[in-house]
């Protein structure tokens, strides 16, 4: 056995960290030394929720005889209170004792009441913990515990000794905080508390402290995830963002769990939290934030998601800066469009978010915060649409004002920018279709297997967030260098997969390989649909080392190049069985889009594919 103490400043209470405690530590029969008496209200303290120890000290508080123990300690011991009643704490329970002796001492000479904390750990891992007031009365020390088992409160019970990953919930107890919300009340961990950088409060029971510091423009992911964990899905894993108390903005990985009886009646919710601010990587986790990047350089060209939404926009840089806001006050209103001069500009604008038209481009004069001597030349673009069963919109603003001596430059400009702007959102709705259309196949064809379609999509969302990302600040189409993107994917895919599959991702791409949108938009997916395939049927065992997925794409001559995609798995018995899953329907359909030929080869160990596509299509904006 194993003791760790730590004072915890912020709750005013001891943390006693208690390492592999044996059963002969916890509990060894003793001979009854002292004469035991009767304890009022025996039968209302065994219907506590909360164990209550009396115990009575002896030899200037050096050791203390047990009067009463409570029903978990004699549940779990499979004893009764007469077997160990009379006996000396030292002899029936010598490893509580030396966890015990010095805080019982303390009470027993201040007589002030203690708080403390016990987190039990096996194996390196934490079992169980409970929450204690060592109380001073009636010449005894009277103990109050509450009980948690952590095999209770995680979403996988430990079994034979070993853990799932997730099970437990607290095991880095100091970094990561968790949760479990039983019959409407919570039960916050003190790493919550550090991750909110405040103390505990006596109604934090009845809320929920994490999601109500959420911003604004996450609150509809939460509604989402809630209304899923309530209605049968057992778990959910996500990013949100919250302010603290003092206005801090923090990234925090969420884990939610739920827990439901056989006809599916929710009785529990647990999840951890994790403050993942200082990993930039996980800053830009969703696809928008890819988006939003590719323009955080540009200063006179802003993408707009969502404007005609007061509650779900995401704005780049370029807005706040046109407007002349701070990103971190600004509240999105109507207001916004009385500062535009042109009245049927406001028109135009209060139509679509009306419904009555679809699309906007305009240019429009722009009062700085109403005022008319600090006005600003604009190119808007608006555009209303459906996506799924909601409607969305996308936007553009161009700062086109300048002095006077740049005024011809940029009226030359403006042409070039217009297209430029429609080429862009032209992309991002055609692939937003792109997404829909595989997000329904897949629905359809892994209805029970949902972690599928999740992997799927977020593989096939980070190569295009990708392509967005380098696109956005280049006018040029035709010559896109393919090396840097499989780079950026290879990177993506073993963040999203391979870390937690083990697997390798290798490329080798000729440099001067250069393809137009039109090519490398349907080849990444082609790509992405080949990895998750060999991920899916290549690698059954997932302890098997050494795991690889390599790619190879080549110019064969100057209208054609070629990728062979190949992993070193089980390979295949009937070649003919694995062309008829989904996934690789999708491959031929993209290969038809991409105009190019896919077989597929065998080798000693594993499966490969031969895909030769041609370098350029025809560049074309609808």
């Amino acid at each position: 056995m194993r003791i760790e103490s730590t004072y915890r400043k912020l709750e005013d209470f001891d943390e006693v960290n208690i390492y592999d405690i044996t059963e002969d530590e916890l509990y060894t029969p003793a001979p009854q030394e002292y004469e035991s008496f009767h304890t009022p209200f025996e039968k209302t303290l065994n219907h506590l929720s909360s164990d209550l120890d009396i115990f009575v000290p002896i030899d200037d508080g050096n050791d203390y005889i047990i009067h009463r123990l409570g029903l978990n300690f004699l549940i779990s011991k499979k004893i009764k209170q007469s077997e160990i009643a009379g006996r000396l704490l030292s002899k029936v329970s010598p490893g509580l004792y030396q966890v015990l002796k010095e805080p019982f001492k303390e009470v027993y000479k201040t007589h002030e009441t203690k708080f403390m904390r016990f987190n039990y750990h096996f194996n390196e891992k934490l079992a169980r913990f409970s929450n204690v007031k060592v109380v001073y009365d009636m010449e005894k020390i009277i103990v109050i515990s509450d009980h948690r088992d952590n095999t209770e409160t995680s979403p996988t019970v430990m079994e034979e000794g070993k853990y799932d990953e997730k099970a437990n919930l607290i095991e880095y107890f100091s970094q990561t905080g968790s949760y479990y919300k039983i019959n409407d009340r919570y039960s916050w961990t003190q790493g919550v508390y550090n991750i909110l950088n405040r103390s505990r409060e006596q109604n934090d029971e009845y809320y929920n402290i994490i999601f109500d510091r959420v911003i604004p423009e996450d609150k509809p992911l939460i509604k989402k995830l809630l209304d899923e964990l309530d209605h049968g899905r057992l778990n959910y894993d996500t990013v949100i963002r919250i302010k603290t108390e003092e206005g801090t903005l923090k990234y925090i990985e969420a884990n939610l769990y739920s827990k439901f009886d056989e006809e599916g009646n929710l009785l529990s919710r647990y999840g951890l939290f994790k403050d993942v601010s200082t990993d930039s990587t996980r800053k830009v986790a969703r696809p928008v934030d890819f988006l939003l990047k590719g323009f955080k350089n540009s200063k006179k060209l802003a993408l707009l998601i969502d404007p005609l939404s007061i509650k779900h926009y995401e704005f780049s840089e370029g807005f706040y800066d046109f407007i002349e806001e701070d990103p971190e006050t600004y509240r999105h209103s109507t207001k916004i469009i009385e500062n535009i001069a042109e009245k049927r500009v406001r028109n135009k604008i209060k139509e679509i978010m009306n419904g009555e038209k679809g699309e906007l481009i305009e240019k429009a004069t722009y009062y700085v915060h109403g005022d008319k001597n600090n006005k600003k030349i604009a190119e808007i673009y608006l555009e209303r649409f459906e996506y799924g069963e909601t409607s969305h919109s996308i936007g553009f603003i161009t700062d086109i004002t300048e002095e006077s001596k740049k005024q011809q430059e940029l009226i030359e400009s403006y042409e070039h920018q217009s297209i430029l702007i429609k080429e862009v959102h032209h992309r991002v709705k055609n692939n937003l279709q792109v997404l829909n259309s595989f997000l329904n196949l897949e629905k359809r064809a892994y209805k029970d297997q949902p972690e599928i379609i999740i992997d799927h999509m977020q593989s096939r969302l980070s190569s295009l967030a990708i392509l967005h990302e380098k696109t956005y600040n280049t006018s040029d189409f035709k010559n896109i260098n393919l090396k840097e993107y499989i780079v950026d994917q290879d990177s993506q895919l073993r963040s999203l997969i391979g870390l937690r599959d083990g697997i390798e991702f290798e490329s080798e791409v000729d440099e001067d390989l250069n393809l137009t949108i039109e090519v490398i938009t349907p080849l990444l997916l082609v790509i992405d649909e080949l990895t998750m395939n060999a991920i899916k049927h290549a690698f059954p065992d997932k302890s098997v080392p050494n795991k690889k997925i390599i790619k190879k794409i080549t110019r064969l001559d100057d209208k054609t190049a070629q990728l062979i995609h190949k992993d070193n798995g089980v390979g295949i018995e009937d070649p003919s069985s694995i062309t008829k899953n989904l996934g690789c329907e999708i491959i031929k359909n993209l290969t038809k889009q991409l105009d190019g030929k896919i077989e597929l080869f065998q080798k000693d160990n594993g499966v490969g594919y031969r895909l030769t596509f041609p370098i350029s299509m025809e560049h074309t904006i609808e």
